[in-house]
């Protein structure tokens, strides 16, 4: 590859990369994909664990999400419908309380009203961001709005819980990216749990993307991570890990935002651009798979952040006589998920008899193709940085589903910042400005 060329080089095979590469490629550029990992699917991770198929990262789609429910459709993959589970467990004030799912919503309802109240009104197209003027948010925390409703300790550790598995600091992230999430759908609570964390792939992730990028026509290079981006007034130069150097008329670059610090990019960023690069976001959580003895009752369970160190718990299969449940972490150190016992004590918070066998992780926070798990951007960055990184850095393009327009932080927004940025390079292309 050293000295070799290309029209368009993508960096990061993850599904905004493998989407940005086939569309470019099926369009007659002749392009490049490097990748850092020895995998495709960047935070997308389907893999074998106690004998079942499991995904380790990015996992839940939905049909009301446009881009991936396309791809789905085109490659004839339906969704695996979830397990159905009625009971919860959640810890408030000190004592975990459970009930149906009818109960649960009961007391957790009123409360995520009255925390999303204005997120429809604020962003009534929560897919131009860029254009909407709330100043008087941009810089308040999800502790902030917290704080803001003069909650009692219960109805607050209530409320904590239910956001838990989407937070790692409250005085780190913004309250924007929870209230555009939910102004997506609609302004509900509810319906934003439904769409961003129920349904997921037969097959899984991994059998979506291999379809992808089986289309494409692009050159994969795996194990090749990339040091150095440089756009020198007439191409894009990029430098391998191992010094091999790609020529390119144009660059897409799909790399985690925490990761984008590792890689040196010339002409340097603009502010607020390189502010946020530079800063990365806080989200350092952890997905842990747990095998449980037995056939249980299916159970959801929320506790508040900092107050159990399994912050979100949910059976979601049945495999040779056991049960499989997903435990989110809010803060990755907190508890170790290679450890069996430590699991099951932070389960047997809310299920005192769980008896767990087994545990399987991926630690994406300690991973340096990663740094961190899905985005939540820190307070300001949404609205003022993101916007920018999806503009054209000269020949050097940008997507992710941390930068996604509508969808952020999920694989529909990453298929989506991948197509937007094909069509931005082959519009350059057609017209020389690349």
């Amino acid at each position: 590859m050293t000295n070799g060329c290309c029209d368009v080089v993508v960096i990061g095979a993850g599904f905004a990369g493998v989407t940005a590469a086939r569309d470019l490629s099926l369009a007659g550029h002749s392009v490049v994909l490097l990748e850092a990992r020895d995998r495709i699917g960047g935070r997308t991770r389907t893999d074998g664990a106690f004998g079942h198929p499991l995904e380790f990262g990015g996992t839940y789609v939905h049909w009301t999400q446009a881009h991936v429910w396309r791809e789905l459709q085109h490659h004839e993959i339906p969704l695996a419908v979830p397990l159905e589970v009625d009971r919860v467990h959640w810890l408030a004030d000190g004592a975990v309380h459970s009930g149906t799912q009818l109960d649960y919503n009961a007391v957790v309802g009123p409360l995520a009203a009255r925390f999303f109240a204005d997120a429809r009104a604020r962003y009534p197209l929560p897919f131009e961001l860029r254009a909407v003027d709330n100043d008087d948010i941009a810089h308040e925390t999800i502790g902030d709005r917290l704080d803001s409703l003069d909650l009692s300790p219960h109805d607050r550790d209530v409320l904590d819980g239910t956001l838990a598995t989407l937070v790692h600091s409250y005085t780190e992230q913004g309250v924007e990216q929870l209230l555009v999430w939910t102004a997506t759908d609609f302004g509900d609570w509810g319906a934003f749990v439904e769409t961003a964390g129920s349904w997921s792939i037969q097959g899984g992730t991994k059998r979506l993307i291999d379809c992808i990028l089986a289309e494409s026509k692009a050159g994969l290079s795996l194990s090749t991570p990339v040091d150095a981006i440089e756009d020198d007034g007439s191409r894009v130069i990029v430098t391998t890990r191992a010094g091999d150097r790609i020529r390119a008329r144009s660059a897409v670059v799909a790399l985690p935002l925490n990761t984008l610090a590792d890689v040196a990019i010339s002409p340097g960023l603009p502010q607020p651009v390189s502010g946020m690069v530079e800063r990365g976001h806080p989200m350092l959580t952890a997905k842990i798979w747990a095998r449980v003895r037995g056939e249980i009752e299916p159970f959801h369970a929320f506790a508040p952040v900092g107050k159990n160190p399994v912050n979100a718990a949910r059976v979601e299969h049945r495999h040779d006589g056991d049960t499989l449940v997903v435990c989110f972490a809010s803060d990755a150190s907190a508890l170790d998920g290679t450890d069996p016992e430590a699991v099951q004590a932070a389960l047997r918070t809310f299920v005192p008899d769980i008896e767990v066998v087994a545990t399987a992780v991926h630690d994406w926070v300690g991973d340096e193709f990663s740094r961190g798990t899905w985005v939540h951007h820190r307070p300001g960055d949404l609205t003022r940085a993101v916007p920018l990184l999806r503009e054209p850095h000269g020949r050097i393009h940008f997507a992710g589903g941390d930068i996604a327009a509508l969808g952020v932080g999920g694989i529909d927004g990453a298929i989506e910042s991948g197509s937007q940025a094909a069509r931005n390079v082959a519009a350059a292309l057609a017209d020389g400005r690349n």
